[in-house]
């Protein structure tokens, strides 16, 4: 499957016993797809995958699934452990997921050669679609890339190192070979940071977690950066990426909790982070609400906001 469009990484809301709530979830991935979501990616960084547990997984897949309904791919993240057993797995596929998000070992790294058969071996156990998240301790020579993609079912890499040489490395090594299928992101925090430089290096996609809390403010820079438009694009990257990036480095992983207190269904914030993440400070919060408002309504001025519900 081709994927296309900006990528949507929800977060994933908890009810007030702690346990996953399958019905704010629905409603904010209805949300991001009715405005425009090229591809769901639930359960993963945004979506705090390092605390869900195997069932959580196959719980948010489904409610994923049903709530996309066939509007959009729906890939679910999945790593090391019980997450990435035969069982989940084959629930996974029950649950009708498009593919995964192979997320690195835990804790551990290894040898070029340990980390081409650990994504093996999760590729051996499913027919889904794979793609593979370079972070952490899982970064990958490109010759151990192109391995990778002679395996039919592992179709894409997602970067979150930052290394441009080794991703042109990478990207070059794939398409040398002919392989003009295999999909590369850009999977950096805060992504559209980096999106000039990653595009000119055959690199497209990225994930967006502004997405999550200002769709209009991510597609504007999505349109702008596939036609080109500079202007628009130093305009957002100056008026709202870059004092985003500040708020968001005032806290311990606010590229999370930050993202979450900011997303709402319907005018109800979704909020609520589990441990080890905490809720954001009240004042960067509304910082960042000061900051999407004026960005949002500069956007609905120029008419920007119109045009991109017009193309949905």
């Amino acid at each position: 499957m081709t994927l296309d469009g900006l990528l949507f990484f929800p977060v994933t809301p908890f009810s007030a016993d702690g346990a996953v709530d399958t019905g704010r979830l629905q409603a904010h991935i209805r949300g991001g797809v009715e405005h425009g979501a090229g591809c769901v990616f639930a359960g993963c960084g945004t979506g705090e995958f390092n605390s869900l547990d195997a069932d959580e997984v196959v719980v948010v897949a489904r409610a994923a699934v049903e709530a996309a309904a066939g509007r959009a791919p729906v890939y679910v993240g999945v790593g090391s452990g019980s997450s990435s057993s035969p069982r989940v797995l084959g629930e996974l596929e029950a649950a009708g997921v498009d593919g995964l998000l192979l997320l690195p070992p835990y804790l551990l790294g290894g040898s070029q050669r340990g980390l081409a058969d650990y994504v093996t071996k999760v590729a051996a156990s499913t027919r889904l679609d794979i793609i593979v998240y370079q972070r952490g301790e899982m970064v990958f020579e490109p010759e151990t890339v192109l391995e990778l993609s002679r395996i039919p079912n592992i179709v894409g890499l997602k970067d979150g190192v930052g290394d441009l040489a080794r991703v042109q490395g990478i990207v070059s090594a794939i398409r040398s070979s002919g392989d003009t299928d295999f999909m590369f992101f850009n999977g950096l925090p805060t992504a559209e940071l980096t999106m000039r430089a990653y595009k000119a290096t055959g690199v497209p996609m990225y994930s967006s977690a502004v997405f999550a809390f200002a769709p209009e403010i991510a597609l504007a820079f999505y349109d702008a950066l596939h036609a080109d438009d500079q202007e628009l694009i130093e305009f957002l990257l100056t008026e709202f990426y870059l004092p985003f990036t500040v708020i968001r480095d005032r806290g311990k992983g606010y590229h999370v909790s930050l993202v979450k207190a900011a997303a709402t269904v319907g005018s109800e914030h979704i909020g609520g982070v589990r441990p080890p993440l905490t809720e954001p400070a009240a004042a960067d919060l509304d910082d960042l609400s000061r900051l999407t408002e004026r960005v949002r309504t500069a956007l609905e001025e120029r008419g920007i906001v119109r045009r991109l519900a017009e193309k949905v």
